[in-house]
């Protein structure tokens, strides 16, 4: 099983969660840590996944607002990231 390294961001959210994302697409935290990692910035959510050695990341970016508009889905918006 895979598991990806990604940070996800919240619209209008204060933090951005730190962790990985396996093949079934459930999220969890890092094996070199014991919880996802909570960041007050993308910058440190970056320089958590650096200070573990991880050159590239997943940055999913959701919307709460989608189901307020009649979405059936959220929607994410992914992106590939270097660090």
């Amino acid at each position: 099983m895979i598991h990806e390294p990604t940070i996800i961001g919240i619209a209008d959210g204060t933090h951005y969660l730190v962790g990985v994302t396996d093949d079934n697409g459930n999220f969890s935290s890092l094996p070199s840590l014991k919880s996802v990692a909570i960041c007050q910035s993308l910058a440190d959510a970056k320089q958590v996944l650096r200070d573990q050695h991880i050159a590239t990341a997943t940055l999913n970016l959701q919307s709460a607002y989608d189901e307020m508009c009649g979405l059936a889905t959220p929607s994410m918006t992914c992106e590939t990231i270097f660090l």
